[in-house]
This record gives C-alpha cells, structure tokens and sequence, in this order.
C-alpha cells in the first residue's frame, strides 16, 4: 500500500482515449471516451493499489522552450499535433470531472507532468508508485521507495530496480544515460551513431554514467556535445517549487452537484460511481 500515487496525466488521458472506443458519447452525440476511460482507470488503480494519497501531474507546456532551444529534435513529433483533434475538448471535461471529485491536480509553466511528478516525488514520504507511460520516470525508481507502474499490454508492470535491469541489462537507476546513448524517438533524441541498446548497455554497466563518460574522453566532440546537452534536458527535474497536495479529501466528492451535473450531462455518472467508490476505501 504506497503512501501516495502520482499519476501522469496526459499518460493516462492519452491511453483512455486511444484505449476506450470512438462510440463512447454523451446523450448529446458529444464523444467522451477519454473522460469515461480517464475516471474508470483512476477507479481501478485506487482498488488496486489502495494508496493514502494520490494527485494527478499536467503537462503545462507539451514541448519547453528551455529544452528545445538546447536540443531541437526534443519530442519533434509533438509540433504537428500535440493533442488530437478529437480529444482536444475532453481535455477540459476531464479536468473539470477530477477538481468536482476532489482529485489534486498540479502543473507548472514551462514544465512537464515529468517535471512535476519527480519534484514530488522528491519530497513526499515514501513508499510511491507512479503511473505513467513514460519510461524516463524509470530514473527514480528506488527499491522499496519508488516504482514506475507502467502500463503495457499485457497489464500493469510493477517497475522496480530489478525489472530496469532486466530489461535493459543496466544497473537499476541508469535508464535515462541508456536512452540518451541508445537514442529514443519518443523523445526525439538521435542517440550517438554506432551505439544500439547492447552498446550503450555495456557503457552504462563500465562507466556508471554519461558525465562520466564524457570525463573519460570517449567520445569525438560532435556526439560530445549531444550528450552533454542530451544530459542536461531529458532527467526530469527534481527541484521545482511546487506545493504539496493534500492527496485526499475528508469527503469525497468535493462537490456532488457538481459531480451530478456532469454525470448526467456527459453520460458518465456510472463512471463517477466506480471513482467514488474506489475512494471511499483509501
């Protein structure tokens, strides 16, 4: 049982849309697969993982300046359609859906729900999971502090140390210097030209690090310099002044007319039942 869950939101609203089917409408005709996918995730999660505490990470800027500017390549596939044209309006009827149940949610300009998730992680006590699809969170998995519950077909995968390492043949808390190294396309990042996963596998097991790489010398200055600013924007930063969420709520929901109206208008009042319920037992 963690004390707190820290969801990655645009994940989890992102997978509930292309996971919950296009015939999923309101009374109106107005399509709300993401919004009924959204609450029935987040109700099976609280059942499954039963935490103290939960709140739910934005992404307020899709693509940060700061970190374009250093890398231009940075998640280049997001300029032509950041959010599709279809989700694009549920996205405020999802928010609107969590504030009238009471779920904390928190973002930051300039920064992304990563950003977000690992400055609290940071900070709040231990034991967390974190549910998210993005696998640069791997980099704060700490064995019986942290996990990664990362979704993947054939269900959730309990992320620990371990499981990095099975994975990727790296020590536990290295993916992010493996993915720099490697290349991520997901991220928009070139990797250095010759080295797939088993090479960059074996430098991340004989050095420890990029920055101790770059130490060493090993590199030619062009893949040099990819790496030094790859190392500089792909983390998540840890260190953001953000303040800490309650994570849970005497009463749930925060506003049941709010949570009725909604229901009824959008066709999803079931959904809120099955989120409500799973609350009432954390």
């Amino acid at each position: 049982m963690p004390e707190w869950l820290l969801v990655d939101g645009s994940s989890l609203i992102f997978r509930a849309f292309y996971g919950v089917p296009q015939t999923t409408r309101a009374p109106d005709g107005t399509l709300v697969n993401a919004v009924r996918g959204t609450l029935d995730t987040l109700a099976r999660l609280i059942t499954e993982r039963k935490p103290k505490r939960l709140m739910l990470a934005t992404d307020e800027d899709w693509r940060p300046d700061w970190r374009v500017e250093l890398l231009p390549s940075y998640k280049v596939h997001r300029t032509g359609e950041p959010v599709p044209h279809a989700l694009e309006p549920q996205m405020p009827v999802v928010m609107d859906c969590l504030s009238a149940v009471g779920i904390d949610a928190v973002g930051l300009a300039d920064y992304e729900a990563e950003d977000v998730i690992a400055s609290l992680a940071s900070r709040v006590d231990p034991p967390i999971e974190i549910y998210s699809g993005d696998r640069d969170l791997f980099s704060l998995i700490r064995d019986r502090e942290i996990v990664v519950l990362y979704p993947e077909k054939a269900g959730l995968a309990v992320v620990d140390e371990a499981d990095v390492a099975r994975r990727y043949s790296i020590p536990g808390r290295a993916y992010v210097d493996f993915a720099i190294l490697r290349g991520d396309p997901s991220d928009g990042l070139p990797g250095v030209a010759g080295i797939g996963a088993k090479k960059a596998a074996d430098l991340v097991r004989r050095y420890g690090s990029v920055g101790a790489m770059l130490e060493a010398g090993i590199f030619r200055s062009a893949d040099a310099e990819y790496l030094e600013k790859a190392r500089r924007i792909v983390p998540p930063v840890t260190d953001l002044k953000i303040d800490i969420p309650s994570g849970r709520r005497d009463r749930w929901p925060d506003d049941p007319a709010k949570v009725e109206e909604l229901g009824h208008r959008y066709g999803v009042a079931s959904s809120f039942q099955r989120l409500l319920k799973a609350l009432s037992m954390i």
